[in-house]
């Protein structure tokens, strides 16, 4: 197996080299595992591509590369130009140091990467480490995902349906902040909502007087309600969430409809 990986962290991350390690494991013997990261950090981008300017990808290795763009970018220039000649079989974007469970999920670079894939026609998974008290201060913060992402991908692939959609599926999963010896087991969920918190801003002078603006987030530790990705992590499993890019209200389009005359 081919697999592209990538992530918004950027190329030198923690997290890359742990998803490296989880893509060569399911590539196995004779497969490959590329990888077209930014060269910097692009948390927060969600799906942005880089459409009024041009970017430049560099040789870091064999195999590596770092381009001056958003995860989305990296994986067009990985189909389009680094693997154009030889397609990857599947795209992993992350693991991304933090959740990228209930809001984040709008803003996340990592999910902007998978949702490209998917755009692409591909099979594509989004890998996130949810932080916590459990586990921001031990010697791997990664633990869960390194030892548990090859396991959760592999199901995903064995199970994963697509088909009479417009919009192929992606899927977005999220470990939970535990140890790796403390987590439960998996749910497939749905994508929640963080009632009452969510991203803002914070004033702060400069030392020359001007004003800056901060952007800061809300209440990671907070769940979203059950059946949902972020109470999942929180309880101690990794989150499974099917999603596709089509973000029509298919629930509201017969009352509009019918709103409308």
């Amino acid at each position: 197996m081919r697999i592209l990986i990538t992530n918004d962290d950027g190329i030198n991350a923690r997290g890359l080299d742990v998803l490296h390690g989880i893509a060569t494991e399911i590539a196995g013997d004779g497969g490959e595992v590329w990888t077209v990261a930014p060269a910097f950090e692009q948390s927060g981008v969600g799906h942005c591509i880089s459409y009024s300017r041009p970017m430049m990808v560099s040789e870091l290795a064999p195999r590596r590369f770092a381009a001056e763009g958003s995860p989305a970018d990296c994986v067009l220039a990985g189909l389009h130009d680094v693997l154009k000649d030889t397609p990857p079989d599947l795209i992993l974007s992350g693991v991304n140091r933090g959740n990228n469970a209930a809001e984040n999920v709008l803003y996340s670079g990592t999910i902007g990467g998978a949702m490209e894939g998917a755009l692409q026609g591909l099979p594509a998974i989004a890998l996130s480490q949810y932080y916590g008290p459990a586990n921001v201060a031990i010697d791997d913060p990664f633990e869960a995902a390194r030892v548990h992402g090859a396991g959760i991908v592999r199901r995903i692939l064995d199970c994963a349906p697509d088909g009479g959609y417009d919009y192929r599926l992606f899927y977005n999963v999220n470990f939970p902040p535990v140890p790796a010896a403390e987590v439960k087991g998996t749910r497939i969920v749905r994508q929640g909502r963080r009632v009452g918190t969510g991203f803002g801003v914070e004033p702060q002078l400069s030392p020359a007087g001007r004003r800056f603006l901060w952007i800061r987030g809300g209440d990671q530790q907070r769940a979203t309600g059950s059946g949902t990705d972020a109470t999942a992590n929180l309880d101690g499993y990794v989150s499974v969430t099917p999603m596709r890019a089509d973000l029509t209200a298919h629930d509201a389009l017969d009352r509009i409809e019918a709103a409308f005359g």
